[in-house]
């Protein structure tokens, strides 16, 4: 079954930041396709508006989608394992961009989406907040940085997907995007006056 999450995420690289090639689960074991060995999406966009910018972009991104926010914990303790766990995945997209991609003609951007990350009370044991946080500085510290897409940026991500939906009036593909599409239709439509 097709991940919402990683729709939208596909979704927002396709029409908002231009990719020109989006793909979903992408391999990065050779010869070994397991779940802990795939980038959730990564997106590709070889054409810039601006002609100053000669590189060809290339969007790593790990989707969480959880209504409950960012809920891993390692089977063997039973403790929040968000922090390990993401760093695991950064480092096998990192080394897998460093492989693929060479940094004179490529940008990679490497991200985490994931609509809900809850901060906890001060002296809590699980803070969903910190954990992204100590994420971006670990990375920070070998000079990659890990681009967030939580809470209200995710928010304004939709957003910006649903006002570019509403703009069109051919149909999308994207089932997200044509249930946006037809919200915003059909808001504009009852907003007439002469509508039943």
């Amino acid at each position: 079954m097709e991940d919402i999450g990683e729709t939208i995420v596909g979704d927002y690289l396709r029409v908002i930041l231009g990719c020109d090639f989006v793909n979903f689960n992408v391999n990065t074991k050779e010869g070994k396709k397991t779940r802990q060995g795939e980038i959730d999406v990564v997106g590709i966009r070889v054409k810039n508006k601006d002609p100053n910018d000669k590189f060809i972009h290339v969007y790593l991104c790990e989707v969480a989608t959880h209504m409950d926010g960012l809920h891993y914990n390692n089977p063997a303790t039973k403790k929040s394992d968000n922090v390990e766990r993401f760093k695991k995945k950064f480092k096998t997209n990192i080394d897998y961009a460093a492989k693929n991609y060479d940094p004179d003609s490529y940008k990679c951007h490497h991200m985490l989406w994931s609509p809900v990350v809850t901060n906890s009370k001060e002296g809590a044991k699980n803070n969903q907040t910190k954990d992204i946080e100590e994420i971006k500085e670990h990375f920070a510290k070998q000079g990659i940085e890990i681009e967030m897409f939580v809470n209200e940026k995710y928010q304004k991500c939709l957003d910006a997907l649903r006002n570019e939906a509403g703009e069109k009036k051919a149909a999308f593909k994207s089932p997200v995007l044509r249930l946006m599409q037809i919200e915003e239709r059909l808001k504009k439509h009852l907003g007439k006056k002469d509508t039943i």
